[in-house]
């Protein structure tokens, strides 16, 4: 592939994703030279109020506090994510953000091409490469907590959980989310978990989570990415509740999100581009966990009377026992088979 310069580079990238917009400024201080960061999102894109936008969220404050240079590409489908990695090396950006666990194996092949580039992937594992850092999160514990909740809340004693793909990371979401329930509400049913093969099918998500409702469902925790504002309008339009993901979502549907499980990706993004800037750079896993809040519970904005602070206050406890290690979260079938 041959190089392209900065301003050529940048004319390319735009044409690609022209539908999105793109941003080639320097960082807030003007200088050129500094140091500058690029992000390849997964086929969820920006907007999908979830685990991209919290990614880019965390190249924003970078932007702001740091003084970086930041690229963006959108990838329109999974075949595009080898190319895109590959457009942001050829460039010798300092550090590519790479968003996404199946971006994993175009990562494998594109990093040790490029050792002079540092890569981050969020959720995926990279072990064996000396310029790969893997964002890790302990996204079970904080679905422990939801589950908790939902368990406290569901008054059909049903509730149910949408996945976008059947991936062990996803798992992780669901086998806690059950465990937590179980803890709050022992006789809770969990209805057949439902896979939809996709991270932005919106519809579909939201066929799948109509019937869990239809089924008697009160409470769906959804890990789908954009695809879940598919269970959340499909929960605002039966009346339930609805659990959202990674970035708070609970203003989606004002008062029919029960709360979000929040992940810190965009903690983890701004905390590697910190850093690389220190001269800190490392390769290996960095797991974001419940005590060093890499997970946790949304603010309850619009719910907080309808859990009361009795609740509230149950669910803190909850969070010391796991931070504590009294309670130990599953984050596979067998584990959490294992603790029934």
């Amino acid at each position: 592939m041959r190089r392209y310069g900065w301003v050529g580079l940048a004319a390319l990238v735009c044409t690609a994703i022209a539908i999105f917009g793109c941003d080639t400024k320097p960082g807030s201080d003007g200088k050129t030279g500094v140091m500058t960061v690029g992000i390849v999102f997964d086929t969820g894109g920006l907007g999908d109020k979830s685990f991209n936008d919290s990614a880019w969220r965390g190249i924003e404050r970078a932007v702001g506090e740091l003084a970086i240079r930041d690229m963006r590409i959108e990838s329109g489908s999974e075949s595009e994510y080898e190319d895109n990695l590959i457009l942001m090396a050829e460039e010798g950006i300092d550090l590519v953000i790479a968003v996404g666990i199946n971006m994993q194996t175009a990562l494998k092949t594109v990093a040790p091409q490029y050792p002079n580039v540092s890569f981050a992937i969020i959720d995926g594992s990279i072990l064996d490469l000396p310029n790969v850092r893997s964002l890790k999160f302990k996204e079970e514990e904080g679905s422990y907590l939801v589950g908790f909740l939902a368990g406290l809340m569901t008054e059909s004693g049903k509730i149910g959980f949408v996945g976008g793909q059947a991936l062990a990371l996803i798992r992780k979401f669901e086998y806690g989310y059950r465990a937590g329930a179980e803890r709050a509400r022992p006789d809770v049913e969990f209805l057949p978990a439902k896979y939809i093969g996709s991270w932005d099918d919106v519809d579909q998500a939201k066929v799948a989570a109509n019937v869990l409702y239809a089924s008697g469902a009160d409470v769906v925790y959804h890990a789908a990415g954009r695809a879940g504002l598919g269970v959340i309008r499909s929960a605002a339009e039966n009346e339930k509740w609805a659990i959202g993901v990674d970035s708070d979502q609970d203003g989606v549907e004002e008062g029919y999100v029960l709360t979000s499980m929040v992940k810190g990706v965009d903690k983890a993004v701004f905390q590697t581009i910190q850093d690389f800037l220190n001269g800190e750079f490392t390769s290996g896993e960095k797991v974001y966990d419940l005590a060093s809040g890499g997970v946790g519970v949304s603010e309850f904005r619009f719910t907080r009377g309808d859990i009361g602070e009795d609740n509230i206050k149950l669910l803190e406890d909850i969070k010391r026992m796991i931070i504590s290690g009294e309670i130990v979260v599953p984050s596979t079938e067998a584990e959490y088979l294992a603790q029934r």
